[in-house]
């Protein structure tokens, strides 16, 4: 593990994750409409998409969306060190935290941020892998890419899942990443979720702040899932 790596890595995330919440408060919105343009809460313009720190003035500085983007790029920096994949999976890291914050606010994954997440981790890690001569990296990436979207797919069809096609899609593509890195990786990733999600389902239950039939968000577990299957590999 390289200090200076981790620490730059966390260093990174920290301060990308500050642009998160303005983007997130815009785009938590349901199917089908247009992004939001003024504070949900005080009804303030959101003149702008990118703007650092809270989403309006009306809101709390966004301290725990910073930490976790600190941890993610951190653990991310500490488990994979100075390699080329960090700096595909950093920005992805991102993308991810953005996705799991509009997911908690919302239930939706937005089609256009999973495609940018595809773009952002399919396409280098694709093209790395061909300029440094290592088809079969690419080739084990596309068969997880279809087992895990398969699997979620199969999922979401069954009467009362609660999966949307959104999850399948995002499942989908981090399968790619994750058997980028390897089969350990994609077996982890694959169940971590439902280990995540089980306990919280439960918690909540027992807590009645959710029914038996109450919709929760699977993209958060998903990508922490994902995070555990890369640092674990």
């Amino acid at each position: 593990m390289s200090f200076w790596v981790t620490l730059w890595a966390a260093v990174f995330g920290g301060a990308s994750a500050a642009f998160v919440p303005r983007v997130a408060h815009r785009l938590a919105v349901p199917r089908d409409t247009r992004p939001r343009s003024t504070c949900a809460d005080c009804t303030a313009d959101l003149p702008t998409w990118v703007r650092a720190g809270a989403p309006c003035r009306c809101s709390r500085p966004p301290v725990w969306t910073m930490a976790a983007g600190a941890v993610v790029t951190g653990l991310l920096g500490a488990a994979i060190g100075p390699a080329p994949l960090l700096l595909v999976l950093l920005p992805a890291a991102t993308l991810g935290i953005l996705l799991a914050a509009i997911d908690l606010r919302c239930l939706r994954l937005p089609d256009a941020l999973v495609a940018l997440l595809a773009a952002a981790t399919v396409l280098p890690l694709s093209l790395g892998a061909l300029l440094t001569g290592e088809p079969a990296r690419l080739g084990r990436g596309a068969l997880a890419a279809l087992l895990s979207g398969a699997i979620y797919l199969i999922i979401a069809l069954l009467p009362g899942a609660g999966l949307g096609l959104g999850d399948v899609k995002l499942a989908t593509v981090l399968g790619f990443t994750l058997g980028f890195v390897g089969w350990p990786a994609l077996a982890a990733g694959l169940l971590a979720p439902h280990l995540i999600n089980g306990p919280v389902a439960l918690a909540l239950l027992l807590t009645r702040r959710a029914k038996r039939r109450t919709a929760l968000p699977l993209g958060p577990a998903l990508l922490a899932g994902a995070l555990v299957g890369i640092v674990l590999a």
